[in-house]
């Protein structure tokens, strides 16, 4: 009987497979996931990993500049869709929503974090992530803590144990939220919150 770790109250916590058989139960996912970048529709892969803090998009070309009084930054997010394996790349402009410091073996920097919306399954996400060049890693999306206590549970023996199945509705809800986000602004959160992870 493998067993299942996750977040439970905001503390880790150890389960085994027999006490998820009631429907109640939080969603079990599986330590590599398919995902889909909203609202552009593009299935990407995208690790669970709870070893960090904050959730993690690969971004390149960041220019950050002002929209309607507060800070935006504007990014390319080049990625293979799997379902397809073209190589495609995204284009978003996200309200900065916050800033955090990350601390790793090669020192420490600044980045900006921004509101960004994934399928897993048949829920859409609205997360945080923070935006660097993960172009050396084998995953583009990685989800920290934060969205894990909103998704359930990890199963570190399983992969892929959910096919992207968000309804169209979904998305489209999405995209409007999208377009009335960049027509209207969005406020920043107050003042800067530093945050690690590794």
């Amino acid at each position: 009987m493998f067993k299942v770790v996750g977040l439970c109250a905001g503390l880790l916590c150890t389960v085994t497979a027999g006490s998820m058989a009631q429907a109640d139960e939080p969603r079990v996912v599986g330590w590599i996931e398919k995902g889909l970048i909203l609202p552009e529709y593009t299935a990407v892969k995208i690790k669970v990993d709870s070893g960090a803090l904050t959730s993690s998009m690969h971004a390149v070309n960041m220019e950050e500049f002002s929209h309607r009084g507060n800070d935006w930054v504007r990014y390319d997010v080049p990625v293979e869709d799997v379902d397809t394996g073209e190589q495609v790349t995204l284009h978003f402009e996200r309200p900065v929503f916050r800033r955090i410091l990350v601390r790793g073996a090669g020192g420490s920097e600044r980045r900006p974090v921004v509101k960004m919306s994934i399928c897993m399954g048949d829920q859409v996400y609205e997360e945080q992530f923070s935006l660097r060049d993960r172009g050396e890693m084998n995953y583009p999306v990685l989800i920290g803590r934060r969205t894990i206590a909103h998704i359930g549970l990890i199963d570190v023996s399983e992969t892929f144990m959910h096919k992207p199945n968000c309804s169209q509705e979904q998305i489209d809800e999405e995209r409007r939220r999208q377009q009335q986000r960049e027509e209207e602004g969005a406020d920043n959160e107050t003042g800067e919150t530093d945050d690690s992870q590794a």
